[in-house]
């Protein structure tokens, strides 16, 4: 809303009783009260800035009609002071505007109404409140709200605050009046303006820091929702509805106080704050109480649109309005007199569950209380068809379903995987089941997984939800194993144990060896299942983090797979789940590493011989490359061609570059491997993996043969000639690499929220190489990190023969494979040593 054309500022009489004087002072007080919290503070609050702007608005009737009459305040006539939006609604925090609007009869007034105008805002901008105002007469406002959508859903909350009335009375029928009528052409609208705001804000049951108000199943949606009830055409579901919205606006009061500012951005250095304001128990309490009522909004959200659908489309196809049925919402299977004459068809979908008006509802024989299976078979007959479940069904199916007998029937297990196995049609049906309460009847420990935040930028979802997208992604992968119901339920399990002590992957295996049970599984199935959850990160860390060359590696991966058939699920279930982790922990170069991985061990398994460590003898090219070095005494660079994988194979797009290859001669000096990856990282090349090797050619000394796979941070990669003039004066010193990456850190923008966690240096189990040392670290990404982490090794005197470079999201996850001088393993207390002087050198 927009400020009329002023006047200039004349002062305003100080008022008796010093109600608008005090206000600031009053406010204050209020907000301070601890016996005041939620809806009553955000009520007390409303209550008391009507008491201010009352007064100030006798204050400038009483100015603009006669100045010289100090302290007279009759009640303005033909004016009245309209509170719209949230104020409207009783619904100010604590850093809340004021959106008001000064509605006028457009008589009594006459010119004077910009002067009223004046007199009336100038208090309110001079305390520091701020203000979202306009000034109309009736038809002006309505004239606004049929133009603009915005300024229509703000004035159907519009309260009378002071003034006339009657002029209140009459902009609110006027206004409720038109939006009925045009309802047919608004809600589509006012739908579009909710799915663009979810498309660019989010989903605030997912968002690490959510915008309270703006995401999807925030306080927005709450205003939609009371539009559409307004509208008379369908209502929203109501049960935890008003708890949701309690929730949501007591958080972002607790946020506005925190901070001191208006803002709906539920950052990670306040959460902490917040929560403690609000008598939670940590940050993770309070987002997962978040996240449980964003959903309750963004499922009610679903069922009214959909509702809203099934009326415009009837009045669509009959031309005139339609009586709303009872059936939708009884969730019996009957039909009014109307449907029963033909009027809406039904379609069986399975036993008990039939398809009416593009949801699935229950038959008019169906019997909830006598078929235990009834919820799982609606459901994936719902999904498999591509439809939601009627609200009214769930509801029905979750009051009057018994619990599945112990262990499960056949037939409710392969409901589940029929459900799981329908893909992306599935989340909105595992939704409704979710919202009744009905996924954790049928399973106990989701409970503990449901809503859990997980504190990582890599992830995309929280946990619970992490799972359903992990089963929808592998879904796609079915034809690639020969039991696809264990991948299925193993991709639903993989991560249950979250949220319990400990290693989440060990207390997962013993949930899910339970549930599996529970479900009905043999002996053998439920061994297959446990494994998979146990050891779901298995292929990918393996891939990224040790040699693919070295025996043991392959050999401990088939130790514990055990068969081809449990590596064919392993490997489409780590696919499953990194791809619905989020796009930093999957690319086609990860795909590649543990495709390597699998087919190895794949050989392995099928009888073959263990993989052959490399060739002793180099390559032609590597021979060259070394001679070169060796006659000029200075680095020879070869850029070798990028590679690709077919999208069957790399689980990305076809043709994706996997990196480009860089072999570097250099004739052997120490400090070496730091000063080249410093190098690189100048030149903003991101190493995917690097190796280490000596040459000895003949007729010079040794060279040090270093190959590194690398992909540009952004752009193109810099050209060869630069790159070894590059390294050329890095070696020779005329390149101070530290100090140009320290500056380069330095005019970085700072990183804001919580600090990183410190890194971590360790030393891998033996038998992760039968011919090195593997050391581990575990670090937040920044540039040079290899370049520090090359040097502290080098200062130890270890040599690093490879090294499996690994970013996911903000996050190293380095192995560097080392010896002694001799290129033999180091023995435990030197392992130690070389590991505390990488922590040392990191911290």
């Amino acid at each position: 809303m927009t400020a009329p054309e002023t006047a200039p500022h004349t002062p305003r009489t100080p008022a008796p009783d010093g109600a608008p004087a005090d206000h600031g002072a009053a406010r204050q007080r209020l907000l301070a009260d601890p016996g005041l919290a939620g809806v009553r503070r955000r009520a007390a609050l409303a209550r008391l800035t009507d008491h201010w702007l009352t007064g100030l608005l006798a204050d400038a009737a009483a100015a603009v009609r006669s100045p010289s009459a100090a302290g007279e305040r009759p009640a303005p006539v033909g004016v009245a002071l309209v509170a719209v939006g949230g104020y409207g609604r009783g619904e100010l925090s604590p850093r809340s505007d004021l959106d008001v609007l000064l509605l006028h009869d457009g008589t009594t007034w006459g010119g004077g109404i910009s002067s009223l105008a004046e007199q009336l805002w100038y208090p309110v901008w001079d305390s520091g409140v701020a203000l979202d105002h306009s000034v109309r007469d009736l038809a002006a406002a309505r004239e606004v709200a049929a133009d603009d959508l915005k300024a229509q859903l703000g004035l159907l909350d519009a309260r009378h605050v002071a003034g006339d009335p009657s002029l209140t009375a009459a902009l609110r029928s006027a206004v409720l009046a038109d939006w009925r009528a045009g309802a047919a052409r608004r809600l589509p609208e006012l739908q579009e303006m909710c799915r663009e705001r979810a498309e660019r804000h989010g989903e605030l049951s997912f968002l690490l820091e959510p915008d309270l108000k703006e995401a999807r199943g925030g306080l927005r949606d709450l205003v939609a929702l009371d539009a559409v009830a307004a509208s008379w055409l369908a209502d929203a579901p109501r049960d935890g509805l008003g708890e949701a919205a309690q929730r949501l606006a007591d958080v972002r009061d607790a946020l506005h106080l925190v901070t001191g500012r208006a803002t709906e951005r539920l950052s990670l250095q306040e959460q902490d704050q917040v929560a403690a304001r609000l008598g939670l128990l940590d940050a993770d309490t309070l987002l997962r109480q978040v996240y449980r009522s964003a959903r309750t909004v963004a499922y009610a959200s679903d069922v009214t649109w959909r509702e809203v659908g099934r009326v415009l489309r009837s009045r669509s196809r009959r031309g005139r309005r339609t009586p709303r049925l009872a059936f939708p919402f009884s969730g019996t299977g009957r039909t009014s007199g109307a449907v029963a004459r033909g009027a809406v068809e039904r379609r069986p979908l399975a036993e008990g569950v039939v398809e009416q008006d593009g949801e699935a509802v229950l038959a008019q024989a169906a019997r909830p209380l006598q078929d235990p299976v009834l919820p799982l078979r609606a459901a994936a007959a719902a999904a498999q068809a591509g439809i939601a479940v009627a609200h009214a069904t769930v509801r029905r199916l979750a009051a009057e379903s018994r619990p599945l007998p112990v262990p499960w029937p056949d037939e409710a297990r392969d409901r589940l995987v029929a459900l799981l196995g329908a893909g992306a049609a599935c989340l909105p049906v595992w939704e409704a089941l979710e919202a009744e309460g009905l996924v954790t009847r049928l399973m106990p420990d989701w409970e503990r997984v449901r809503c859990r935040p997980q504190r990582n930028a890599v992830h995309r979802w929280t946990v619970d939800r992490h799972l359903v997208e992990t089963a929808v992604r592998a879904a796609a992968l079915t034809r690639r194993v020969a039991r696809p119901d264990l991948l299925l339920v193993a991709a639903l399990l993989h991560d249950i144990g979250k949220g319990w002590p400990g290693d989440h992957s060990e207390a997962g295996e013993v949930i899910a060896r339970d549930l599996a049970v529970r479900m009905g599984f043999d002996a053998d199935d439920v061994e297959v299942l446990a494994l998979l959850v146990r050891h779901h990160l298995l292929l990918v860390d393996t891939a990224t983090r040790r040699d693919p060359d070295d025996p043991a590696t392959v050999e401990a991966v088939t130790k514990v797979v055990g068969s081809p058939q449990n590596l064919e699920l392993l490997h489409a279930l780590t696919e499953a789940d990194a791809l619905a982790t989020g796009p930093a922990a999957w690319s086609a170069w990860r795909a590649s590493l543990v495709n390597d991985l699998v087919g190895r061990a794949a050989a392995l398994l099928a009888g073959g011989p263990p993989p052959a460590p490399p060739a002793a003898e180099p390559g032609a090219e590597e021979e060259r490359l070394a001679v070169e070095a060796g006659r000029t005494g200075g680095p020879v660079l070869s850029v070798r061609a990028q590679l690709h994988r077919p999208e069957e194979e790399a689980g990305g797009p076809a043709g994706e570059p996997l990196g480009v290859e860089l072999a570097l001669a250099v004739p052997d000096r120490p400090g070496l491997l730091g000063t080249v990856a410093g190098v690189l990282a100048l030149h903003r090349l991101t190493v995917r993996a690097a190796s280490v090797r000596e040459l000895d050619p003949v007729g010079a000394g040794p060279v040090l043969l270093l190959s590194w796979t690398v992909a540009a941070e952004y752009g193109d990669l810099p050209e060869a000639a630069r790159l070894r003039a590059d390294v050329r004066r890095a070696l020779d010193g005329g390149l101070d690499v530290a100090r140009r990456l320290a500056e380069r850190d330095a005019a970085a923008p700072r990183r804001r929220g919580a600090p990183a966690p410190p890194p971590r240096v360790t030393v891998a189990p033996g038998g992760s190489s039968v011919s090195a040392t593997v050391i581990e670290v575990r670090a937040q990404d920044a540039p040079g990190l290899l370049h520090r982490i090359g040097r502290a090794l080098e200062d130890t005197g270890v040599r690093v023969r490879t090294a499996r470079i690994s970013t996911l999201g903000a996050n190293a996850v380095d192995a560097f494979y080392v010896t002694d001088a001799e290129g033999r393993p180091l023995d435990g207390a030197r392992a130690a040593g070389v590991a505390a002087a990488v922590q040392r050198a990191l911290a």
